[in-house]
């Protein structure tokens, strides 16, 4: 007997704050497809291994403690360990951590298959940095969503103001500048647009327009 086709994957690849999470989990929402944030999971060992007293720049132990996590995303909230701890990943300390446990190829591996086992039927909607080059080569739609580094860090900013939280422009920029350099320049699994993936610039888009788009996308194939 043949293997059913595995279920579909959307793939949604992009810089940090491009917008590619909302985009994501709407576009997830409307097929009623499943919803991978594999940036979560970066926020999540780097929380982890907060919590456990293990430094970012630990490789091995940080890898190690990757494999045995018990991570849940339900209706938009994260689990660790049966805690529920959305609020911590989101964090600005814990965006940062995620990029420099990123760095890491054992932390990488370490995740590689946890990431994989979220495509289920009907299908699965992935974000990250390296959904369509690595973790799901094979996926029928890749997109790469980005927005100058100037548009994300406005909308990041605004989005930090609305929650309350104390934000400065300029820092968050080159916050963010820094991070894309991090995020292109890394040995393993470098942000970088497949050559297979459509490009989508959200400079000026509306979200809803975006998320039309990687539709429109998907439905062409």
């Amino acid at each position: 007997m043949s293997q059913p086709p595995a279920p579909p994957v959307i793939a949604i690849d992009g810089p940090s704050a491009s917008g590619k999470g909302t985009v994501a989990q709407l576009v997830a929402q409307k097929l009623g497809y499943h919803y991978l944030d594999s940036g979560a999971l970066y926020r999540i060992v780097a929380l982890a291994g907060s919590k456990q007293g293990i430094s970012w720049n630990e490789e091995a132990a940080l890898a190690d403690m990757a494999k045995d996590l018990d991570i849940r995303f339900e209706n938009g909230e994260i689990f660790l360990n049966g805690e529920n701890v959305s609020a911590e990943v989101r964090t600005e300390e814990m965006s940062r951590g995620a990029s420099e446990v990123a760095v890491h190829p054992q932390v990488r591996r370490a995740l590689l298959d946890l990431q994989r086992s979220f495509r289920k039927t009907p299908g699965l909607v992935a974000d990250g940095r390296d959904m369509g080059s690595v973790i799901f080569p094979d996926a029928e739609t890749k997109i790469f969503l980005t927005a100058s580094a100037e548009v994300r860090a406005e909308r990041r900013y605004k989005q930090l103001m609305e929650k309350g939280n104390h934000a400065n422009l300029d820092d968050i920029l080159k916050d963010l500048q820094l991070r894309d350099a991090r995020d292109r320049e890394r040995k393993v699994a470098p942000l970088q647009q497949c050559e297979d993936a459509a490009l989508l610039d959200t400079d000026h888009l509306t979200i809803a327009q975006a998320v039309q788009s990687v539709l429109d996308s998907h439905a062409a194939h």
